[in-house]
């Protein structure tokens, strides 16, 4: 995703500078958007791309690496296109090369992601010295280039042996077993990379993996899911999201006691944001929208901030939601510098009355039916900027208009996985020398701003056809 950086502390202070930017670009784009150019940026606002590991390394069983879950989905034919990562676009074999398009196209930054089983593929125990070097060639050629490596800890893949050992995220064991990876990172990466993420939207994956089941590791109970390896709906999501949170929390604990001071880098987290809208004028609706904001955003954003879950959360899911002890709550609040955001979206919610109904899941927890109603607004990002504004203080945010496919074309039918780049790529460099924002006519299929990864065959499903966007850096 295109990424941007915060400075600042973690205290929940106004970045009142980043707001006025985002708005002015807002407005310039609705009024006349050829007047905007990289120059009318603050000075220090970051433009990058970035990448997860599954998604582009490839290499999949090269130089020690052990499956993820993701490697178990795929091969066990998941996929809607049956396709695999295998290869993929094959960056580990290719990474210079795809510096060097970075460093071409004029790119500030690079959000990539670690594979926890390169590193450590058993999940734990023994570093894989392959893996070690891979990411230390990887981060120095960025910094060569003069390109900031930005890196997320853990991005959905989380080594297989973790999950056959005792149920992966389901188990408190992972808390500590996610700790110390990431403390192998810090260690090992941390004198260069000055920006981490511990996960990469967390309040995702507990719904695709553990509710619908249409995600690696496919738990989910009826109806809610069907073809599950087993699970429960109406608690699993839950609890996941419970241990991510520790995780993130006992990361950050970590990093902030023994490295950072030292390294001088920056940790958050990054999450997804949708904004949920009302799909009629009823009253009724528009207050499941406002629910199904809290149960999207403030399910890990409020404890993050306020150090206990949304009370509309409490509320409405009652025992099956994990308690938050006061000790966890003491680690858990502030336990960040920044908030990454990925903004894809407006979904339009309609109530519905679950208040009967015995079998519950995340969603009818929530009381609301999106119908599918999923569109694309610029006007979403300036309500989910005036709803993180106004409910949790304005900490640092970091910013991606998230989106499939992005800069750099490969072809997958060929051998050595040929790069080439796509019109955005050309336009997006055109705007980091000093263009305009609008693109020009050849160009003009694009609805949006700011461009995202390398292209690759597992895309994020969306409906929406749009490309991401890149919010920057506050002083």
């Amino acid at each position: 995703m295109a990424t941007g950086e915060l400075a600042g502390t973690r205290a929940l202070v106004p970045s009142s500078s980043l707001f006025i930017v985002v708005f002015l670009l807002l407005g310039a784009v609705a009024r006349d958007a050829s007047a905007l150019t990289r120059h009318d940026f603050p000075e220090g606002f970051v433009f990058g791309a970035g990448s997860s590991a599954f998604q582009v390394e490839g290499a999949a069983a090269e130089d020690g690496r052990k499956p993820s879950i993701w490697d178990t989905f795929t091969h066990q034919g998941y996929m809607p296109d049956g396709s695999n990562a295998d290869v993929s676009s094959d960056q580990y074999h290719h990474y210079k090369e795809d510096v060097k398009l970075m460093y071409d196209m004029g790119l500030d930054a690079y959000r990539f992601s670690i594979a926890w089983p390169r590193l450590i593929p058993d999940g734990r125990g023994e570093i894989n010295p392959k893996g070690l070097e891979y990411y230390n060639n990887l981060i120095d050629e960025l910094i060569m280039h003069g390109i900031q490596p930005h890196v997320t800890i853990y991005h959905f893949d989380l080594p297989q042996a973790l999950q056959d050992e005792y149920g992966g995220m389901l188990s408190p064991r992972f808390i500590e077993d996610y700790a110390a990876y990431a403390e192998v990172c810090f260690k090992n990466f941390g004198d260069r990379v000055k920006h981490w993420a511990t996960f990469n939207q967390p309040n995702i994956e507990p719904i695709g993996g553990f509710d619908a089941g249409d995600r690696p590791p496919r738990r989910c109970s009826y109806p809610f899911g069907t073809n599950c390896t087993g699970g429960d709906s109406s608690t699993e999501p839950y609890i996941v999201a419970h241990h991510l949170l520790l995780a993130h929390a006992s990361a950050v604990s970590i990093y902030r006691q023994k490295y950072q001071a030292i390294q001088g880098g920056q940790i958050g987290i990054t999450l997804m944001v949708r904004w949920h809208e009302q799909y009629t004028d009823k009253t009724a609706d528009a207050v499941a929208a406002i629910r199904m904001n809290e149960f999207h955003i403030g399910w890990f954003l409020h404890p993050l901030v306020h150090g206990n879950y949304p009370p509309v959360m409490r509320s409405r899911v009652g025992a099956r939601l994990p308690s938050i002890t006061a000790s966890d709550s003491e680690k858990i609040r502030g336990s960040f510098d920044f908030i990454g955001i990925n903004h894809y979206n407006v979904i339009f919610v309609q109530s519905i009355d679950t208040d009967d109904q015995k079998l519950r899941d995340y969603y009818v927890d929530a009381g609301e039916d999106d119908k599918e109603n999923i569109q694309c607004h610029s006007w979403s990002l300036g309500k989910v900027l005036n709803h993180l504004k106004l409910e949790y203080g304005n900490p640092p945010f970091l910013y991606g208009y998230r989106l499939r496919f992005g800069l750099c074309g490969v072809d997958f039918t060929a051998a050595a996985r040929t790069r080439y780049l796509k019109n955005s790529a050309r336009w997006y460099s055109g705007f980091l020398r000093g263009g305009e924002l609008r693109p020009e006519k050849s160009y003009a299929t694009l609805k949006y701003l700011f461009i995202s990864d390398m292209d690759g065959r597992n895309e994020t499903l969306t409906k929406c056809n749009t490309v991401q966007f890149v919010v920057g850096r506050s002083s």
